[in-house]
């Protein structure tokens, strides 16, 4: 399975999943709290990145669940 990031993007009034480069949604949920709790279980088990995205669809937070290329110092 390749690793693709995963978006949590607004789907009309509701929220969507989608794995990067695809054109269809993996899953449409009413919440964007319920999008995100599935899109970070496919990025953990996919050890890849999970980008979440305002109503406005600019980026407001990413976290990396997998080989991140930039860690944080300890």
């Amino acid at each position: 399975m390749t690793k693709k990031s995963q978006h949590v993007v607004p789907h009309g009034p509701e929220w969507a999943v989608k794995g990067e480069g695809n054109s269809k949604a993996t899953v449409v949920v009413e919440t964007q709290n319920a999008a995100i709790k599935i899109a970070k279980e496919i990025a953990k088990n996919q050890e890849s990145e999970l980008f979440i995205h305002g109503r406005n669809g600019q980026i407001r937070e990413r976290n990396s669940y997998g080989n991140d290329p930039f860690p944080p110092a300890n």
